[in-house]
């Protein structure tokens, strides 16, 4: 299971981490995702991290966000700087261990 935490509420040009903490399974193997999905738009992948800790972002947020991931806590990371309103969304970390797994959500709201 994956239990994502660290949403609000925050000033354009503010900060936020996101954290997702996994359990039940061999975290260090998995890849893990971050998506988002604003209202009325669909769920887009907003960043990858390997195993290996290779690094995949989209382009609207490039340079601005940054994944990460510390095995010994079995967590992933969004650091996410440099915050726009169009930042605003449900957050969701995913992986794929024997089947899909999504975290249940977290809220980013960025006030203009």
């Amino acid at each position: 299971q994956l239990q994502a935490c660290g949403g609000g509420l925050v000033q354009a040009g503010g900060s936020l981490r996101l954290s997702c903490k996994a359990t039940g399974m061999n975290f260090k193997i998995v890849t893990m995702d971050w998506y988002r999905q604003a209202p009325g738009n669909q769920r887009e992948l907003v960043a990858t991290i390997t195993s290996s800790g290779s690094t995949n972002y989209a382009d609207s947020v490039k340079g601005r966000f940054t994944i990460s991931r510390d095995n010994a806590r079995r967590t992933v990371y969004l650091q996410m700087n440099g915050l726009k309103p169009e930042d605003t969304a449900v957050y969701y970390c995913k992986t794929f261990w024997r089947q899909e797994w999504w975290g249940q959500g977290t809220l980013v709201t960025v006030s203009s």
